[in-house]
């Protein structure tokens, strides 16, 4: 009795348990064995496609067979041991060789001439069959993104939806991806801080895992955040229907950082409140000092009378100041009521400004359609025709923010509206257990400056603040409000001041000179 390998495959783990799956390989070459007197001393079993080269457990066993460990092999089919021409060329040389190829599949005669070249014509039929299946993979794949669909594992900050529709940001993920962009483009970050700042916040990859150096990396030049779906194998860009995390403008900025336009600080010790608080008596900024396992910060000047305060310490007169010019959700939702009527009398002006961004954004459609018609008709070479589409495609990202942007303002100043509303519910995070950048980031945006007498922090808010202090004093009874009062249970006068301070408030937003970010 001779003794044989066995060797079955399938592609997928689906097929392990469907079709031609691996137990039925098996039960047949068994059958095949029984009946033609072999005997087979080990079973090869493998997962991986026959399309291309480089299967370990193939490769393994085309090396024994070399060493003439056994008399030959049974293999189910012909397309079971080799889909490339390469791989067949290498089962007919153990051919020549006098090995016994077997396939329990196929009456084939591999020492015939007539059995060789019938096994020759489906080696090649296979060899096709994969060839035209990629193409049409490709072909499937390339009207996906032309569609604004990416058809792969969505990034770091998005989720799948299945076949055929748009990712959708992860609402834990993604504002974790946009403050790793935000973050890195201050230029204070290199990638190992800010890997160390992002596992702090907590971002995770697709695993479970916290984020690698070269995730990090891979992240932060990605423009698939951008709304812009890239192939870089194709060298092509195409628009996405996916919603962005982060505006083209950023990812401009991070860029500049990465590749050295910026200078790029990627800070040795990066103490949270560094350049961030005054001494109050010489205006320099207090400077962090590590002494064991503690942080403080003091003025260096012998001069004056600031001494040493503890990092934990100054961050707790953070949380309590961020505390004070908090508005209670019932103040927040009367805002809103009025910024919905400003809102809908200016709907007029709005529809105008979405309708010239719309406009715009058909003509780019138009432009990119055009490029390609020009490009298949071979006017242009493909080297102008992948720039002037990256172009476009970058015009259009920017466009489509625009109108984005358009569509959720009704007046010049409701920007400013939606953003100090946005900043209120991070101050509101502010009170509970955030990052202290988060902290720092809040804080700063609803402040002029910070400054330390002695151990005292002192916080300049910005005249809209001011105004918030002053409604919590009408609403809570005190400046940083631990209940609020129902308004109903006001009295008349104290309704009175409510309503006045909300006008003072709005009118602090909108002629605000900076930025609520």
């Amino acid at each position: 009795m001779k003794s044989v390998f066995g060797y079955i495959r399938v592609s997928t783990v689906r097929q392990g348990t469907h079709g031609s799956s691996l137990i039925e390989q098996k039960s047949a070459i068994e059958r095949y064995a029984a009946k033609h007197d072999l005997n087979i001393t080990e079973w090869f079993e493998e997962l991986e496609t026959a399309a291309k080269r480089g299967r370990p457990i193939f490769s393994r066993m085309l090396k024994l067979l070399e060493r003439q460990k056994v008399t030959g092999v049974i293999i189910h089919k012909i397309d079971r041991s080799a889909r490339n021409l390469k791989d067949w060329a290498d089962l007919a040389e153990l051919t020549d060789r006098g090995m016994d190829i077997h396939f329990a599949h196929e009456s084939l005669d591999m020492q015939s001439r007539g059995g060789r070249l019938a096994a020759d014509i489906q080696a090649v039929v296979a060899a096709d069959y994969v060839r035209n299946l990629r193409d049409e993979v490709k072909k499937g794949m390339h009207g996906r993104y032309k569609q604004g669909l990416y058809p792969h594992a969505a990034p770091i900050g998005y989720l799948d939806m299945g076949g055929g529709k748009a990712k959708i940001p992860d609402p834990i993920r993604a504002p974790l991806v946009r403050q790793a962009f935000e973050l890195y483009a201050t230029g204070n970050f290199n990638l190992k801080t800010l890997q160390t700042e992002l596992i702090a916040l907590g971002l995770r990859n697709r695993g479970g895992q916290i984020v690698n150096r070269s995730s990090v990396a891979k992240l932060l030049n990605n423009a698939f955040y951008t709304g812009i779906i890239p192939i870089g194998r194709l060298g092509e860009q195409f628009v996405g229907v996916h919603e962005p995390i982060v505006s083209p403008a950023l990812f401009g900025l991070v860029q500049a950082v990465l590749h050295g336009r910026k200078i790029h600080s990627g800070l040795k010790h990066h103490h949270v409140f560094r350049k961030l608080i005054r001494c109050v008596s010489c205006q320099r900024f207090i400077i962090g000092e590590r002494h064991k396992s503690w942080v403080y910060y003091r003025c260096q000047s012998s001069q004056c009378p600031t001494t040493s305060v503890r990092a934990e310490s100054v961050e707790e007169q953070l949380r309590v100041g961020a505390a004070s010019v908090t508005l209670p959700l019932s103040l927040r939702a009367m805002l809103v009521e009025e910024f919905e009527r400003l809102r809908s009398q200016a709907g007029l002006g709005k529809a105008e400004l979405v309708g010239a961004a719309k406009l715009a954004l058909g003509q780019i459609d138009d432009k990119l359609a055009r490029l390609t018609d020009i490009y298949l008709e071979g006017t242009i070479d493909r080297e102008h025709y992948l720039n002037q589409k990256s172009r476009l495609v970058g015009d259009r990202t920017k466009t489509a923010e625009s109108l984005r942007e358009r569509q959720l303002e009704s007046l010049p100043h409701d920007r400013k509206v939606q953003k100090f509303l946005e900043l209120q519910m991070r101050l509101w995070k502010a009170k509970k257990a955030i990052s202290h950048s988060e902290l720092i980031d809040v804080v700063k945006s609803a402040s002029l400056n910070l400054s330390i007498d002695r151990k005292s922090l002192l916080i300049d808010w910005r005249n809209t603040f001011q105004e918030v202090q002053k409604l919590n004093s009408v609403h809570c009874g005190g400046a940083t409000p631990a209940t609020s009062r129902s308004i109903e249970n006001m009295s008349p006068s104290q309704q009175a001041d409510l309503k006045a301070i909300m006008a003072d408030l709005y009118h602090a937003i909108i002629s605000d000179s900076g930025e609520f970010s």
